[in-house]
């Protein structure tokens, strides 16, 4: 990938004004191959990490856990939810105390295709492998925090 100079052929008014640029442009760049990689496996970005979710709390839990576990916030986790289920890449039941309350898990299904995934080399992994020490990933990660507040 070249400098975000050339990439998107702008000029910035100072160094904070590149800096957002590169971030969301790369962040978008991140996204697609994120879509991309995960495009055979039929599954999308946003339910891998429901699928991330589950496999790392490892038993059933409540979709209100899964919610607060999302990456991205998404009013449309139940939908999600619902798509995993017909993939039978995880299960569902309601709480024998509560029934407004619903448990879920991730499947043996689940399971086997999280693994098949992360197994794959990924255009994001490569690129990490290929040009990131951890130095500059732990650098880069501490100015990210710092941004954020």
């Amino acid at each position: 990938m070249a400098r975000i100079d050339s990439e998107i052929k702008s000029k910035f008014t100072n160094a904070q004004h590149r800096f957002v640029t590169n971030l969301v442009f790369t962040a978008n760049w991140v996204q697609n191959a994120f879509v991309e990689d995960l495009k055979p496996f039929d599954v999308s970005p946003q339910q891998y990490n429901i699928l991330r979710i589950l496999k790392g709390i490892g038993d059933w839990t409540t979709m209100s856990e899964v919610k607060d576990g999302l990456m991205e916030k998404s009013p449309n986790a139940t939908r999600l939810v619902d798509k995993l289920l017909k993939k039978r890449l995880i299960e569902r039941r309601a709480s024998a105390k509560d029934r407004r309350v619903v448990r879920v898990r991730i499947s043996e299904t689940g399971l086997k295709l999280f693994e098949e995934i992360n197994q794959k080399e990924s255009v994001i992994q490569k690129a990490l492998n290929n040009n990131i020490s951890a130095r500059d990933a732990n650098y880069v990660s501490s100015i990210l925090d710092k941004f954020r507040g």
